[in-house]
């Protein structure tokens, strides 16, 4: 939580300063879109903990809640970029939504299908 809590400071205000100082040029539209990216994982890191401890029994580690928390960033990041030029719709952002979710279970799919000793 420490992590998350650094993350989602330092992303909002960054992004606050960012917005209030700057303008969009170049350098600050890529440093917005990763300042946003860091600040919606770092949000979104707590709420993927408790979704964990609620409704999936095995304990996961913080690599998988670190790398659930980047996806959600990421997906918000992609949503961010395709609004500039309003090509973004919802089933696009549902579809992409699907997509980042399709990954993540090939990912846990071949974490769980591993073998390992300590098991």
């Amino acid at each position: 939580m420490v992590a998350a809590a650094i993350m989602a400071v330092v992303g909002w205000l960054g992004l606050i300063l960012l917005l209030n100082t700057t303008l969009p040029t170049v350098g600050p539209r890529w440093l917005f879109f990763f300042l946003w990216t860091l600040a919606v994982t770092g949000t979104a890191l707590p709420f993927v903990w408790v979704l964990h401890r609620r409704f999936d029994p095995a304990r996961v580690s913080g690599g998988v809640l670190l790398r659930q928390s980047l996806l959600v960033g990421l997906l918000a990041g992609i949503c961010m970029w395709l609004q500039i030029n309003r090509t973004l719709t919802l089933p696009l952002a549902l579809l992409l939504a699907v997509g980042l979710a399709g990954v993540e279970w090939l990912v846990r799919s071949v974490e769980r299908s591993t073998w390992r000793a300590d098991r």
